[in-house]
């Protein structure tokens, strides 16, 4: 064979070998580009100076308001299913601010999450320690012996130390944390919640226009077991400061003998819209003072709930409460849904009307009718 063969045949192996190489390399080695490689979790901050702004048809028309929940990281796919729900139902239109507070320090997860659902501007806070945790003039072995008591009784929450502390923070400290401080009015909202209907109105306009203080959509009576000495402290309350209860309150609700005795009834604080200046004011910080006090957050297990009923209904006027019965709601285990069938449609609500709990033989609501001489609502007497 001749050279110039020999060499030409050389030069078509090396061709046909760099060809099988490139083919190979580009199909089998090819390099990541940029976008292949795994991005870094945004931080909260860089997440939240990245959102986009929300803009709802009736946020121009706020009244100083907020959301407010305490909540605990290990509540995040709770809280997030209650944001949902009253983003969808009410706040996406006006994208009032949002105040989450919790014992500990919010993670970063508990943060970029729940900024990502609420449309208004999200706040997070620490509570102050001295907020949660025992007073000075609390014997906190005999508070460990009720706890105990308590527990073998099987009382709900009964030997539970945090929820003693969660009740005390709620009754008498939540409205003084800096982060509340600026705002009129809070709505509370708690994880794992449903609003079965629209919201066609702003309910924070609504009080603000009809000077009301406080609001409800539950009532129901409480267990005895958890404030056996409650009334007496009230009733101290009452004697100590008789100016801070007006004419025209709402007594007859939470007593059926002139305030002698505690009818057990209670408006369920886990839902509530209220006045922050109201809960500020010197009538109700003289009011919690005197009951922490006495130590029954710590000794019993006085919960919020009965703690601001009572407050409401002594130290309110009846006229500056409100039973907002268009507002459909849920938390374990009761339900209030519209009795009207007209408000369920004109509302596209989705609850059962059967399960509406306002005139059931445990629930308040049917008394707070007669108390203030209410009409009830059409279709009332057609549920048990």
């Amino acid at each position: 064979m001749s050279v110039s063969a020999r060499y030409t045949r050389y030069l078509v192996f090396a061709v046909v070998g760099l060809a099988f190489f490139y083919i190979i390399t580009r199909s089998s080695f090819q390099l990541p580009s940029a976008a292949s490689f795994p991005r870094p979790e945004p931080s909260y901050e860089d997440f939240k100076s990245s959102k986009p702004q929300n803009v709802g048809t009736n946020s121009s028309e706020r009244v100083n308001a907020t959301f407010v929940t305490l909540a605990r990281n290990s509540d995040i796919w709770e809280i997030a299913k209650s944001i949902r729900n009253v983003e969808d139902r009410f706040n996406r239109d006006y994208n009032y601010d949002w105040v989450f507070l919790n014992d500990k320090e919010f993670d970063e997860d508990f943060k970029k999450l729940t900024t990502s659902l609420a449309s208004g501007t999200t706040h997070y806070g620490k509570i102050p320690e001295e907020h949660w945790s025992y007073p000075d003039w609390i014997d906190q072995d005999k508070a460990k012996e009720a706890r105990e008591e308590m527990g073998r009784k099987k009382i709900i929450y009964g030997d539970s130390e945090s929820y003693r502390h969660m009740c005390r923070y709620e009754s008498g400290f939540f409205f003084r944390h800096p982060l509340m401080m600026n705002y009129e009015y809070y709505w509370r909202v708690e994880p794992s919640i449903e609003l079965y209907c629209d919201i066609g109105h702003d309910p924070f306009r609504f009080m603000k226009e009809n000077d009301k203080k406080y609001s409800f959509v539950i009532s129901l009576y409480e267990y005895i077991d958890t404030i056996p000495t409650l009334w007496d402290s009230v009733k101290k309350f009452m004697k100590s400061h008789p100016e801070h209860i007006p004419s025209g309150n709402a007594m007859e609700f939470v007593s059926e003998d002139g305030g002698e005795t505690y009818n057990k009834c209670h408006f369920w604080s886990n839902f509530e819209i209220g006045s922050l200046e109201w809960l500020r004011s010197k009538p109700y910080i003289d009011y919690f003072s005197s009951l922490d006090q006495d130590g029954g957050f710590f000794y019993e297990r006085w919960g919020d709930a009965p703690v601001h009923s009572i407050a409401a209904a002594t130290m309110l006027k009846k006229e500056e409460i409100h039973f907002f019965n268009e507002i459909a709601y849920y938390h374990v285990p009761f339900t209030h849904c519209p009795s009207d069938e007209q408000t369920r449609l004109d509302l596209r609500c989705h609850c059962k009307p059967e399960e509406n709990f306002d005139w059931k033989g445990y629930s308040c609501t049917n008394r707070w009718f007669k108390v203030n001489d209410l009409q009830k609502p059409d279709g009332w007497d057609k549920q048990d």
